[in-house]
């Protein structure tokens, strides 16, 4: 570790996650960004758009609906028309996937605000507001439509803090994980993926074989990328079959690459949480897990 930044390994991890309604993931396509991360490319990014409405301030700013907005290494998908630069999101814990977001419409930011990261239901602090302030704060629904392609996650994602520009530590610590994670989830069985989710411009070829065979099951696949500052580092899962994890963002700290084999046997695979390291869970629908 850089010269007076070591890793606190002695302070109490569990329950230091910060709590949060929605966490969402912006794929960058990069592995690294500027301590702000809505400072990138002088401020025309989707995380400053996203925190002119949802930050302090902001017209739908909400103190009890908290949103996490995060820039993360995964590449976003690729449309049937390349011309309109798009932008893919990830949202945790609902695990849903937005795979293209207009960067030359405000209008998506808007739709992508209202029809999913708005609570459903507004906090009883917020009874005294006005009928025209709860309805603004509110998720409509009707948004959701003006959002094309949006999906379920289906693969296991494993999120590890690597924002060098925030923390040296995590720039030091982020890649490596990553690599580990990759090499040990491939041993596991799990196929490892790394480019874009969707592209809409390469046609599938038609399964092959002889007539009558049927294709075989897909592997499970999984998906690792280094995401912004969080204060620590992030593990989530979700997979295709029953799984005691199955829609939690699990949060772990002080993961160095000798323990990724024991964190993919026990949390990825069984489904435990590793206690010694577990900073806290996240459920859908944004309950907090608490050892």
């Amino acid at each position: 570790m850089p010269e007076g930044l070591p890793i606190d390994k002695t302070s109490p991890l569990n329950g230091v996650m910060a709590s949060y309604a929605e966490q969402l993931l912006i794929c960058t396509g990069k592995d690294d960004w500027p301590s702000r991360i809505e400072e990138e490319n002088s401020g025309d990014n989707l995380a400053a758009d996203l925190k002119e409405l949802l930050g302090r301030g902001g017209l739908y700013s909400d103190p009890f609906h908290n949103v996490s907005v995060l820039n993360a290494s995964f590449p976003s998908s690729i449309s049937r028309r390349p011309e309109v630069q798009t932008t893919s999101a990830y949202l945790l814990p609902s695990f849903q996937y937005v795979p293209f977001l207009p960067r030359v419409s405000f209008d998506a930011v808007h739709a992508l605000v209202k029809g999913y990261l708005l609570p459903e239901k507004l906090h009883p602090m917020h009874d005294g507001l006005s009928p025209i302030h709860k309805d603004r704060l509110t998720r409509k629904d009707a948004f959701r439509p003006l959002l094309y392609g949006v999906r379920d996650v289906q693969d296991v994602l494993v999120l590890v803090c690597g924002h060098g520009g925030r923390d040296m530590r995590c720039g030091l610590m982020g890649p490596a994980l990553q690599k580990e994670f990759e090499t040990q989830l491939s041993k596991k069985g799990y196929e490892v993926v790394r480019g874009p989710m969707i592209d809409e411009s390469v046609t599938a070829p038609p399964l092959s074989g002889p007539a009558g065979d049927e294709p075989d099951e897909p592997p499970s696949t999984a998906r690792v990328g280094l995401i912004s500052h969080i204060g620590g580092h992030k593990f989530a899962g979700n997979d295709n079959e029953p799984h005691p994890l199955a829609g939690h963002g699990i949060w772990y700290g002080r993961v160095e690459p000798k323990h990724v084999e024991g964190i993919i046997e026990e949390t990825v695979v069984k489904g435990n949480v590793v206690a010694d390291m577990f900073r806290g869970a996240i459920k859908k629908g944004g309950e907090v897990v608490r050892l």
